[in-house]
């Protein structure tokens, strides 16, 4: 059984003091292959450094919407120049978070629209972040035409009409921790909905963990629990779904996301 943990953040500090041992954890519980998502300039060249490091892990490179008041001048060429290496298989983290609002909507837009003009540069899908922001999301993708696959909603918090619509660009939707938590219905109601050649699962470490580690810090050994969550949900055998997402996985971002296997 190969598990992929299609989005962490390895790189932040509650994991500056023990990472190895957290890979070891991962590695013991069946995860074979994890994606870090660069958050900013410095998250996506240490998300590289990672990659290089560790053959099971790989890269995407992209500007947070929380940073978007914050991309310092010329940050798109940074990113550029790290898009196009090997071990970096998607632009992003991107997209907007009107929840939150800690960038202006306008920064967040013309960010936003930056990382979608990149990955179309460099042939790669792009990872988004919407979080209520579901329409201007879908009206900036339509506007701006990316080409198929185009990428992943990452953690993905709509409803069964959004997934829709992203569904219908050829978006991938990615599910994590709260697929587990006893008042996540609606949730899991969608996870039977998505269709299993678009389906993604993820950790988002250190954060959402599953309900097991509830206000703990997440890691990508805790995704077998939200695998195996999905399998019951779905009815279906463990080993079934992770063949599953194991193929979606390399479908998207390439066969390079499992060279350490």
């Amino acid at each position: 059984m190969v598990l992929i943990d299609t989005h962490a953040h390895l790189d932040f500090p509650q994991f500056k003091s023990d990472l190895d041992r957290v890979l070891e954890r991962a590695k013991q519980a069946g995860v074979k292959a994890i994606l870090n998502a660069g958050t900013d300039e410095k998250s996506s060249r240490r998300s590289v450094e990672l990659s290089r490091i560790y053959p099971w892990l790989s890269a995407s490179v992209g500007i947070h919407p929380h940073g978007a008041n914050n991309a310092n001048r010329g940050w798109i060429k940074t990113l550029e120049e790290l898009a196009g290496l090997e071990t970096v298989l998607a632009v992003g983290e991107t997209g907007l978070d009107f929840y939150r609002n800690l960038s202006s909507r306008e920064s967040q837009e013309s960010v936003f629209r930056e990382h979608l003009r990149l990955a179309c540069r460099v042939n790669k899908p792009v990872i988004i972040h919407s979080r209520e922001a579901h329409s201007e999301s879908l009206r900036i993708l339509k506007e701006e035409d990316l080409p198929g696959p185009p990428g992943v909603m990452h953690c993905f918090s709509g409803d069964r009409h959004w997934a829709e619509e992203f569904l219908e660009l050829g978006f991938y939707i990615s599910l994590a921790g709260p697929l587990t938590y006893p008042r996540s219905h609606d949730l899991r109601d969608l996870l039977k909905y998505i269709p299993a050649n678009r389906l993604l699962l993820e950790t988002d470490a250190p954060y959402l963990p599953p309900q097991a580690y509830r206000s703990q810090r997440n890691e990508p050994s805790y995704i077998k629990l939200t695998y195996e969550r999905a399998a019951l949900v779905l009815n279906q055998d463990l080993n079934q779904l992770a063949e599953q997402v194991y193929l979606n996985a390399i479908r998207l971002f390439s066969d390079t996301l499992v060279d350490g296997v």
